[in-house]
């Protein structure tokens, strides 16, 4: 089942819950065909969305979903890179298996999928990647140790800014968005009130407010390179 040549595409990881499902609707709003991937997720009752589950950690999965969306669509727009694993512990508490897990989703997860989207996307001379990182990388708290997320979004922050000048004059953008602490099922409800109080505005995010982010710059032809923090102003201080 193809879509119409004019239709755009986006491809979404971790797109099962929390932000990733509030950005497959988010795109589809925009009339985006959307390749949603993640673990274990359920095929759509939307013919515009095609759902591929798998581990994004792997190659395979990667090599998957970009096949699939180009069998489907012909085409890819616009790459989110929201799968992530976030695991708060004293650094010296990680285990091996803790360090293998983040740098599986949070970087081998990037690399696989990024490098197989923009050989189509610069073919076609335009194109879009957003990587979602965390405000923790440019302000760590010292009430959530948080090293490995630091050390692999901290990545995926200084791989934005330098896959944006590596293939700015080739017609595609690459922008991140730093969220502070977002309400989804990641957190449970008894700990809303302590998170809550990490931002200077008094309250977690919504997955709308992240949704609205990558919109915008998903709108923004001159903007690349940026790092878009929706966190509630915990970036600029307390």
């Amino acid at each position: 089942m193809g879509s119409d040549r004019g239709q755009k595409v986006a491809v979404i990881t971790g797109a099962s819950q929390g932000i990733g499902a509030g950005l497959v609707d988010g795109f589809r709003k925009l009339g985006y065909g959307v390749v949603a991937t993640s673990r274990t997720i359920a095929p759509s009752t939307d013919a515009d969305v095609l759902t591929v589950p798998g581990d994004i950690a792997e190659a395979a999965t990667a090599d998957r979903v970009v096949a699939e969306a180009l069998g489907r669509f012909g085409r890819i727009d616009t790459l989110v890179n929201n799968a992530g694993i976030f695991i708060a512990k004293p650094f010296t508490d990680y285990t091996d298996d803790d360090f293998a897990a983040v740098l599986g989703v949070n970087l081998a997860g990037f690399f696989h999928i990024t490098r197989r989207v923009l050989g189509p996307m610069a073919e076609q001379g335009s194109g879009h990647i957003v990587n979602i990182t965390t405000s923790f990388v440019d302000h760590p708290n010292s009430n959530v140790p948080s090293v490995l997320a630091s050390l692999t979004k901290g990545g995926l922050a200084a791989a934005t800014k330098s896959l944006a000048i590596e293939y700015a004059k080739r017609g595609v953008r690459v922008n991140a968005v730093s969220p502070g602490v977002i309400k989804t099922p990641m957190h449970r409800p008894e700990t809303h009130e302590t998170l809550a109080g990490l931002h200077p505005v008094g309250r977690l995010g919504e997955i709308r407010d992240i949704v609205e982010g990558v919109v915008f710059l998903e709108s923004a032809p001159f903007v690349t390179g940026e790092i878009l923090h929706i966190d509630g102003g915990q970036s600029a201080g307390h």
